[in-house]
């Protein structure tokens, strides 16, 4: 149990100091982010065509690669995110009332990226507003991709709302111990903020929270995203009713991998040992556990369904698969992390932070791997016969791989711009902590 008692200055301690670190920090993340922007510069001159995605008989193999793998990835991450939080205010789980915020920050980052990701992929940015935005009232009742524009904005908008309205509370009344230099922030922040509207907010957070509850398995990574894919009979890699909750199944082993290692990188970077305690990480790390055992189970009735006497193209690309080395790592990787977390459950005294935030980097390590497989793969081994001669096999250019640390690096940047202006722990998370350090 943690001796020290949190306070405000606690949460203001990011926004009032900043250290050598944090300017490193900075620095190797906009280095990322620049290598993906010189990278997609270079895209945008010669042609999707220099990733081999350009066409499916351009020699890559597939259409679609990293780029809506990971994609797919960081809308998970983000759906992931605010399920985490939702759950915590809906559920009335105040154990991990510390870590909600950065859960809503992980989700409005990682739709961000994801939102960046499909502005990417479109070859051309300019088609976002000739193509898509221009006719939507049309697209929308026929492109997939204006169905993920469709979801995506309007779950940004939904998590922005959220986030903002808990914010308000927050500034008000810190707000004479926040930098000056901030003040038209602050000044938008609480337009007409009367204590009056503490009861309603609060209400009103609680209505959104049981909305993203409702919509994550219908419409958000359990529904639009997987149906886009599920649907297809003529890609038999993709086609299934398993897709919806293997979906959700990494969304949230994806997210809870996020906030642990969030959680870890502030309590260190600020010395929170008494706000993220070793019992939110074992907490977090017992329900990562839950979350990956429900993702292995998936995969394995996806297997068995391919394998045992299945028509002939899902045998074919139920064993590709099952065999692939990129596929067996992704498995290997997320049991080995399984495996240690029942057993630290077991045994407590294997219970270490560090091997937390391996188990995290584990998971998401799998996870985008699993996510690429799957988009890839789905190209691979189609029912129909037109591109059965298309020669080559995906490899995905350096482009693409720079496009993964370029939107990690995008997102730290969030981050560590966020924690310059608002706390990031919520001031309620630090009176809940208090008042049981006090009962204590």
């Amino acid at each position: 149990m943690a001796t020290k008692t949190p306070s405000e200055a606690d949460i203001l301690r990011p926004i009032g100091t900043t250290s050598r670190t944090y300017f490193l920090m900075v620095g190797i993340a906009g280095l990322a982010l620049l290598a993906f922007l010189v990278g997609w510069a270079y895209q945008l001159e010669e042609g999707l065509v220099v990733t081999a995605l350009g066409d499916w008989g351009s020699g890559g193999g597939a259409t679609w690669g990293i780029y809506i793998g990971a994609f797919i990835w960081w809308v998970g991450i983000a759906h992931g995110g605010i399920i985490l939080s939702a759950a915590v205010r809906l559920l009335g789980m105040d154990r991990y009332m510390p870590v909600a915020r950065l859960a809503e920050l992980l989700t409005i980052s990682g739709l961000s990226a994801a939102g960046f990701y499909i502005i990417v992929h479109l070859g051309r940015p300019d088609r976002m507003v000739t193509s898509v935005i221009g006719h939507y009232h049309i697209t929308v009742h026929n492109s997939p991709l204006v169905w993920d524009v469709t979801v995506i904005t309007a779950y940004f908008v939904l998590t922005a709302t959220y986030l903002g309205l808990t914010l308000r509370y927050d500034v008000s009344r810190l707000r004479d111990q926040l930098p000056d230099r901030l003040d038209p922030i602050y000044r938008i922040m609480t337009i007409g903020y009367t204590e009056k509207e503490d009861q309603v907010v609060e209400r009103m957070v609680w209505w959104l929270a049981l909305a993203i509850i409702i919509m994550a398995p219908l419409l958000l990574h359990g529904g639009v995203i997987p149906w886009l894919f599920a649907v297809l009979p003529n890609y038999p890699t993709w086609f299934g009713g398993v897709q919806g909750p293997q979906f959700l199944t990494i969304a949230l082993t994806s997210a809870i991998s996020g906030v642990i290692i969030l959680s870890y990188a502030f309590r260190r970077a600020y010395n929170w040992d008494h706000i993220f305690t070793d019992d939110i990480f074992r907490g977090l790390l017992l329900w990562l556990g839950f979350f990956c055992l429900l993702f292995l189970w998936l995969q394995l009735q996806q297997n068995i369904t391919g394998l045992f006497t299945a028509p002939v193209p899902l045998t074919i690309a139920a064993l590709a698969r099952a065999t692939n080395p990129i596929y067996l790592t992704s498995m290997t990787l997320v049991f080995v992390t399984l495996s240690y977390i029942f057993a630290q459950a077991i045994r407590p005294t294997l219970f270490t932070k560090r091997r937390a935030i391996l188990s995290g980097l584990a998971v998401l390590t799998a996870t985008i791997l699993e996510k690429v497989l799957f988009v890839v793969e789905g190209f691979l081994h189609p029912t129909f016969d037109i591109y059965a001669a298309v020669p080559g096999v995906y490899i995905p250019s350096l482009i693409e791989l720079a496009s993964i640390t370029g939107t990690i690096g995008m997102v730290c940047l969030i981050f560590l711009t966020v924690a310059k202006i608002f706390p990031v722990v919520e001031l309620h998370a630090i009176e809940h902590l208090r008042d049981e350090h006090e009962h204590e």
